[in-house]
């Protein structure tokens, strides 16, 4: 118990050395925690009256524990004063109290367009708010790589990695083994022990793990030498061996590949779609630039090779993606993948020039480069949430225009239908702009335009989209099928005498359903029973226990499979007689009216799966 006693004790003092030395960045996490504890206690119904309100101040939180760790850093490293300690301090409580006050009073949703009961907080707000995180971790970056002769950016940037790492396998095993205490505790002594201490327990290891990271940090102070720092610094050397037998060679894999496709690209034209461009390259530039940093005294000859070679290759295939970037760009304007991808390239190109260059002098540039980018995103006029949506807003206006629909700022249902490529395009633009978050759309644009119907009475046609292809490319289906969804309507139901509900999944087995019905003729027990295997529905009805239906629904797949071809397609609207199976016997007749179904065969595993949502059963004896 002493070993215990001193294991648990250690902890705290730690934490407690940890507030004294960064102590507005660990009081802003310990408001984080009580926030967190009191949303615990809170049931939804009594938390729904303070739910934006919490939701700021754990965002507002989140903030001064971040920038405060920054702040003070940079008060130890520039000056190593009580005054600017306590500056620093002060700076931390303010960017709590005025991230804070912004997000409640301006950093709210529109609840009235998004059909929301509560209010919260907007997504660009949050999006603002992350930023300034990681803006707050990067200098904190910066500051911890100085000075000079003790650190530079690649080792403060190990560091930073390791003290993460380390800091959530300690809370991972801390959680791992008080949760089990209290299972314990739940199981033998006290059943009724409530669900919510395994959250007040997360809570307060969350904390703690903050506290360690931060603890795990050096003495910043300027002109104190911490012995630890070098130890701290240093690369073990099973990450040394993870990064230049693992992580490198798949890095030069991944170029060797990039490097085909650019070559294949200028012989046969692009083939790949932008989206899986885009995804590609967006790794391949972080997670290469990220790698050059985090191998930088590696001194292997692997490593020297990747550190020569990246940043050359890195700049022809972003050239190759530039040209994919700009043909996107002429065909669906600029979206927010499109202004993501944008924006990463921009900074990609220079950090690699840079890298070429300055070698790894760059690496603060680098760190000021993807900082800056990260406040350009959410500024006004030129962010994410702005810049798009006026592309979007020039490239609607520009089709309609052209098309007659838009005349004197006024929408005019058009007399004849567009080409298939103007309405994709104007589908495309029109459902972009009309579930953008804080959009500025001009007064002809109305809240309700992105809906189907609203779509088709303000511009004449129906909304039609480009096949997936176009978006995604081409691959190999491994899975196609025939999916069906009822179509609205109505039907007449005389000739039934009752309407029976099976709802799924209420049955002995899983997947069935049953209920009992008392006729005429004794009482009918309807099952309604669900291979587990290949989802394929049986109907058996019992009357008085002797079975006068039994049928498979393969005959009605069967039927609809001689309607529709196989293949990779979305829900088709179905006539009543497509979403129908009648059955009957001498005693009975049925009819089965579906809401949806779907049929698929997995090729790669040779392997049938159905599904069908039985709407209602009707039912009549003869």
């Amino acid at each position: 118990m002493s070993a215990f006693t001193r294991s648990i004790s250690k902890v705290f003092e730690s934490a407690i050395g940890t507030f004294k030395t960064f102590p507005a960045s660990i009081a802003s996490a310990v408001g984080f925690a009580v926030v967190t504890m009191i949303r615990i206690q809170l049931d939804w119904p009594e938390q729904e009256a303070y739910n934006f309100l919490f939701n700021c101040l754990h965002l507002a939180f989140a903030v001064g524990a971040i920038f405060s760790l920054a702040a003070i850093t940079a008060a130890k490293v520039k000056f190593n004063t009580a005054k600017a300690f306590l500056i620093a301090n002060l700076l931390g409580v303010a960017s709590v109290v005025v991230t804070f006050l912004l997000l409640y009073f301006f950093g709210g949703s529109e609840p009235d367009r998004w059909a929301n009961m509560i209010v919260r907080v907007s997504g660009l707000a949050a999006a603002r708010v992350s930023v300034v995180i990681a803006v707050s971790v990067l200098s904190f970056i910066i500051l911890a790589a100085q000075p000079k002769e003790q650190s530079d950016f690649s080792r403060a940037f190990l560091m930073t990695h390791k003290a993460f790492f380390i800091a959530m396998i300690y809370g991972a095993v801390i959680m791992a083994g008080t949760s089990g205490v209290a299972g314990a505790v739940q199981a033998l002594l006290y059943r009724q022990m409530s669900s919510k201490v395994y959250q007040y327990i997360g809570t307060i290891v969350g904390f703690l793990t903050y506290t360690i990271f931060v603890g795990y940090f050096p003495d910043f102070r300027k002109g104190v030498v911490d012995d630890r720092r070098e130890n701290l610094q240093k690369q073990p050397r099973f990450i040394e061996v993870l990064f230049e037998f693992i992580m490198i060679p798949i890095a030069l894999a991944l170029t060797v590949v990039l490097l085909i496709w650019t070559g294949k690209t200028l012989v046969a034209g692009q083939g790949a779609s932008f989206m899986r461009l885009a995804g590609i390259a967006t790794s391949y530039a972080v997670g290469g630039i990220w790698l050059h940093i985090m191998v930088t005294h590696n001194t292997s000859n692997l490593a020297k090779f990747y550190r020569k070679i990246y940043p050359f290759a890195a700049l022809l295939i972003l050239a190759f993606e530039a040209w994919a970037l700009i043909v996107q760009l002429n065909r669906f304007g600029m979206k927010s993948v499109e202004y993501s991808f944008l924006l990463m390239w921009i900074v990609a190109v220079s950090a690699v020039v840079l890298l070429i260059l300055r070698k790894d002098k760059a690496h603060v540039l680098i760190a000021l480069l993807v900082s800056s980018a990260a406040l350009v995103s959410v500024l006004p006029l030129v962010g994410y949430h702005s810049l798009p949506v006026r592309s979007q807003i020039s490239r609607l206006e520009n089709l309609l225009v052209s098309e007659n629909i838009l005349k004197d700022g006024t929408l005019v249902p058009a007399t004849q239908e567009p080409e298939r490529s103007v309405r994709e395009a104007i589908t495309d633009s029109v459902t972009f702009l009309a579930y953008a978050e804080n959009a500025n759309l001009p007064a002809w644009f109305s809240d309700e335009l992105g809906q189907p119907n609203n779509f088709k009475t303000q511009l004449g046609f129906e909304q039609i989209w480009p096949d997936p292809e176009d978006y995604f490319g081409e691959a190999p289906q491994e899975v196609m099928g025939v999916s069906l969804m009822l179509a609205n309507g109505a039907f007449e139901i005389e000739d039934y005498r009752w309407a029976v509900k099976l709802q799924n999944y209420e049955g002995k087995e899983p997947g069935s359903a049953e209920t009992v019905v008392e006729g005429d003729r004794g009482t009918y027990k309807i099952n309604w029973i669900v291979d587990t295997v290949s989802g394929m529905p049986t109907l058996e009805i019992r009357l008085n226990d002797q079975v006068i239906l039994e049928e498979s629904m393969r005959a009605y797949f069967d039927r609809i499979s001689g309607s529709y071809e196989l293949g990779p397609r979305p829900y088709n609207e179905g006539t009543l007689e497509e979403m129908s199976h009648k059955l009957e016997s001498p005693e009975i007749e049925v009819l089965l009216v579906f809401n949806n179904i779907d049929f698929n065969v997995n090729v790669k595993e040779d392997q049938m799966h159905y599904w069908i949502n039985l709407d209602m059963m009707y039912m009549r004896e003869k």
